[in-house]
């Protein structure tokens, strides 16, 4: 059972890509809830960095430096695609989304187990997924970040590889706004920054999500 915001932070940091840290004993997580980022001011190097990383969507077709990971990409596949069968049952749907979350996640530095478990809690997997504060999407895109980083169309949000690649984005930032303290980088990302509720309800999830 959660302790507070001083205990989760300390064995939550260091949960980023590559970070061999133990696993959690976080709380478990309840209904799916749709946050809302604050828009705040950026300054002129950051907005141009965060635009430059959302632009040009290329496919998301895994590469692989050897054999081994290419196989072991596909066992995670495998398995990600039958724990997910009841939330997508199209089989097509589910390996295009898989293998998206896979690379935007992997292309911006994240554990894939940990964006799995932040759209698990955030939309439930739901592509139209709109919250009251109108965020949108699997990964509850606000607005807002279409006209600060994009070409400020948000109907794009409820395409596929723009959300993953606008969610991923952002949580990296708030990842190095927060100097790698992945508890308080994603209560900025649901707007709930300091409670423990949401990033333990994340890290759950995140635990659902590892399958190697």
């Amino acid at each position: 059972m959660a302790r507070g915001p001083a205990l989760d932070r300390r064995r939550c940091l260091g949960r980023l890509a590559g970070w061999a840290a133990p696993a959690l004993a976080c709380a478990v997580a309840g209904p799916a809830w749709a946050g809302a980022q604050i828009e705040e001011p950026l300054s002129d190097a950051v907005r141009h960095a965060l635009r430059a990383a959302v632009e040009q969507l290329d496919p998301p077709e895994p590469a692989f430096l050897t054999a081994e990971e290419r196989l072991a990409y596909l066992r995670w596949l495998s398995r990600a695609s039958w724990q997910l069968r009841r939330r997508k049952p199209e089989p097509q749907a589910r390996i295009d989304f898989l293998q998206t979350v896979w690379y935007e996640s992997k292309r911006a530095g994240l554990d894939t187990a940990l964006v799995l478990g932040l759209i698990e809690v955030e939309s439930a997997f739901r592509k139209y997924a709109i919250s009251r504060a109108g965020a949108r999407g699997y990964m509850q895109v606000m607005p807002f970040w279409t006209r600060v980083i994009g070409d400020g169309d948000p109907d794009k949000l409820f395409h596929l590889q723009t959300n993953l690649r606008y969610g991923c984005v952002i949580l990296r930032h708030y990842l190095q706004r927060e100097r790698g303290d992945l508890f308080l980088a994603l209560g900025r990302y649901n707007g709930s920054r300091g409670r423990s509720a949401y990033p333990n309800a994340v890290f759950a999830a995140e635990r659902r999500w590892r399958l190697a």
